[in-house]
């Protein structure tokens, strides 16, 4: 809608990672010289992790488009929660490999034959694996495995390991990688983008679409912008989103901060609203408060009605077993144990609360992206030629 509006080619704040959207920041520049300096070296593992939405998907389109595909062959993995064995099956399919058994051998064979055929042909493989945090140790091990394969005394694979923070305290607290922890030749984590940064960031992505000056914004905008988002790319992309579609529904072509105001107040009443809620709506937090408590939404953003059911049975089923473990406890001993286990008792009883409200929030949230979801789909459909 807005994109018509103001006359935009395209969408300037799409999720979808896209390399012509890479705004070199200062942490995106420190993570690009890692990186050069990682693949100059030719082998071993470069690690870059950051916290969700700040970059890592676009920061790697950018890097496979400055890829010659003559001189480097690339594959890209985006784990769940795979073991050894099915990693490997994952890593033959993501250099196009079709694999004739389902063993592990058989993939194996495939991946070093693949290797030793790119090598005497004079190219370079790179394996780009994101989300690790996800994988298993066992996963991480054969991903070090497989960085042994070589031509005479020439590496094969070099392997881009891409995750959020959790994968780094994964990586260097657990005894079971220090191998991999060895090969790991250069690691960058990304920060949020800096408060001066905001402004040259969002001119740069809109000019990617043809951004002429309309719609004009306040100066002061920018910064509150970041005190909202705290300089989370993917976060300023969905607030500056919002403000551009309040700006194309009033029909205005200058952006200022009451308008901010008012985007962040409504995500923020989109945040706290509860499903069938009856009570009065509840007061507007301040605007820096709009991302304060990160909502799951981000995850759940095209969550099929299928898997919204499952995420809602297996919440019944966690408090249905909370609920038998405290009636358990609580009938099956005599009054002196009982008294006893009572600590146990009332931890487990806080837990049930904390599991309750957890899950509550999450089907929450997870309904309400459903109903934004079909509302834009309707909205395309409505003006096909704003998509």
């Amino acid at each position: 809608m807005f994109e018509e509006f103001y006359g935009f080619s395209g969408k300037p704040f799409q999720l979808t990672p896209d390399a012509a959207f890479f705004y070199p920041s200062g942490t995106h520049r420190k993570a690009l010289s890692y990186l050069g300096y990682g693949l100059a070296q030719g082998e071993g593992f470069i690690v870059i992790t950051g916290e969700v939405g700040s970059g890592k998907s676009t920061l790697v389109a950018h890097l496979v488009s400055t890829v010659d595909p003559n001189r480097m062959t690339v594959g890209q993995v985006v784990t769940s929660s795979l073991d050894g064995e099915q990693i490997v099956h994952v890593v033959a399919q993501s250099f196009g490999l079709d694999i004739g058994g389902h063993d592990k051998a058989s993939a194996l064979g495939a991946i070093e034959a693949f290797l030793h055929e790119e090598a005497r042909a004079g190219r370079r493989c790179l394996l780009i694996v994101d989300e690790t945090q996800n994988l298993s140790v066992s996963a991480l091990e054969e991903l070090r495995m497989l960085s042994n394969f070589q031509l005479g005394s020439h590496p094969l694979l070099q392997t881009l390991l891409l995750g959020q923070p959790e994968f780094r305290i994964t990586l260097h607290s657990s005894p079971d990688l220090e191998q991999l922890r060895q090969r790991v030749i250069a690691q960058h984590h990304l920060e949020a983008i800096e408060r001066d940064e905001v402004e040259p960031y969002l001119l740069h992505r809109l000019r990617q679409v043809g951004w002429n000056g309309d719609p004009a914004f306040d100066p002061a905008v920018f910064g509150a912008i970041y005190d909202a988002t705290g300089g989370i790319p993917r976060r300023i992309n969905q607030v500056v989103t919002r403000l551009l579609l309040l700006g194309a529904v009033e029909g205005v072509h200058a952006l200022d901060c009451a308008m901010l105001d008012a985007v962040l107040a409504e995500m923020g009443r989109d945040s706290a609203a509860q499903p069938n809620e009856q009570a009065a709506e509840p007061a507007a937090p301040a605007p820096q408060q709009a991302f304060a408590q990160p909502a799951p939404a981000p995850q759940v953003v095209g969550v099929a009605p299928e898997l919204l059911d499952e995420l809602l049975a297996e919440r019944d089923a966690q408090i249905a077993e909370l609920q038998q473990a405290v009636v358990e406890l609580s009938a099956a001993q005599e009054d002196k144990v009982a008294h006893a286990m009572a600590p146990e008792i009332a931890a487990l009883q806080e837990r049930l609360a904390a599991v309750e409200a957890q899950m509550l929030e999450q089907e929450r949230t997870m309904r309400h992206t459903l109903t934004m979801l079909i509302e834009w789909v309707e909205g395309e459909l409505e003006h096909p030629q704003a998509a």
